[in-house]
C-alpha cells in the first residue's frame, strides 16, 4: 500500500549560521517555499549581515552560542514543528522537498532520512566524491549533515538531540538513529556549495575528511580533532597515530 504524507505535519527547518550573509538568503528562500514549513536561522554571533539577510528572506532568527551542535539544539528547542530538518547554511533544498520529508518519515520502520548529496560545481573530481558519499549514505545508512538530515521531533527529543561535540555531531546522531530504525536516503538531491573544495583542493579536502573520520573512530577527543581540523594539521596528526 502506498505511503501517504500528511501535509498537516509542520516541518521546522533549522539552519545554524555564522557569517553566512552571502548564502543565507537563497537557502532560506528555498526552504520557505515548502508547504506548512517554518524556517529558523540560529545565529552563532555573526559579524556580517547574516541576521538581516535571513530575516529579509522570511526566516525567524534566534541566537545561540557558536557551535553547530549547540545552535541546532537551540533551534530544535524553539521550533514548533512535529518534524525537524537540519540544514547547513550553504545548502539548498530541492523543489517540493517537504513532500519527500513527510512521505519518508511516514513509512514504517523509518527513524530518519536525508537527501542525496549534490555539489555546486562542474569539476568531475568533486562529482566522484558526491557519488561515493551517496553510495555510503544508501548502503551504510550513514548520511552526513550536508545532506539535510530530518526526523520526527519526538525521536530527536528521545535521543537527547545532538551531543555537545565540536565536530562530527551529525555522524554521532545518525549512528544513534540507526539503532532506532532505518535511515533513508531520498532520491532527490540537495545542492551544497563547493567553496571548501575550491579553497582547499579536491584531494586535500577528501583526505582531511577521511582523517577526521578515522580519528573519531579511533576514539580521539573530539575537541582535539576539531582543533587539528581548523588548523589544517588533522591529516598529519591522524597519520601519526596509526
Amino acid at each position: 500500500m502506498p505511503v501517504s504524507a500528511d501535509p498537516a505535519k509542520r516541518i521546522s527547518v533549522i539552519i545554524p549560521a555564522l557569517d553566512e550573509a552571502a548564502a543565507i538568503g537563497a537557502v532560506v528562500a528555498h526552504a520557505a517555499a515548502g508547504e506548512n514549513v517554518e524556517t529558523l536561522v540560529v545565529d552563532g554571533g555573526s559579524r556580517d549581515a547574516t541576521v538581516a539577510a535571513a530575516r529579509a528572506a522570511g526566516a525567524r532568527v534566534i541566537s545561540a552560542p557558536a557551535g553547530r551542535a549547540r545552535q541546532m539544539n537551540a533551534g530544535a528547542a524553539a521550533a514548533s514543528g512535529e518534524l525537524l530538518l537540519f540544514l547547513h547554511a550553504d545548502t539548498r533544498l530541492p523543489a517540493r522537498w517537504e513532500r519527500t520529508v513527510r512521505k519518508t518519515l511516514a513509512a514504517p520502520g523509518v527513524a530518519a532520512g536525508a537527501f542525496r548529496l549534490g555539489i555546486d560545481t562542474r569539476r568531475p573530481g568533486v562529482h566522484f566524491i558526491a557519488r561515493a558519499a551517496n553510495l555510503r549514505s544508501r548502503v551504510l545508512q550513514l548520511p552526513y549533515g550536508d545532506q539535510a538530515i530530518f526526523l520526527r521531533r519526538s525521536l530527536f527529543d528521545r535521543l537527547g538531540g545532538f551531543a555537545d561535540l565540536p565536530i562530527m555531531e551529525d555522524f554521532d546522531l545518525v549512528r544513534r538513529l540507526r539503532a532506532m530504525g532505518r535511515v533513508v536516503t531520498a532520491d532527490q538531491a540537495v545542492v551544497t556549495s563547493a567553496r571548501r573544495w575550491r579553497r582547499l583542493g579536491i584531494v586535500r579536502t577528501w583526505v582531511i575528511n577521511q582523517a577526521v573520520l578515522a580519528a573519531f573512530h579511533a576514539g580521539l577527543p573530539p575537541a582535539r580533532i576539531a582543533g587539528w581540523y581548523r588548523s589544517g594539521s588533522v591529516t598529519r596528526r591522524a597519520a601519526g597515530r596509526r
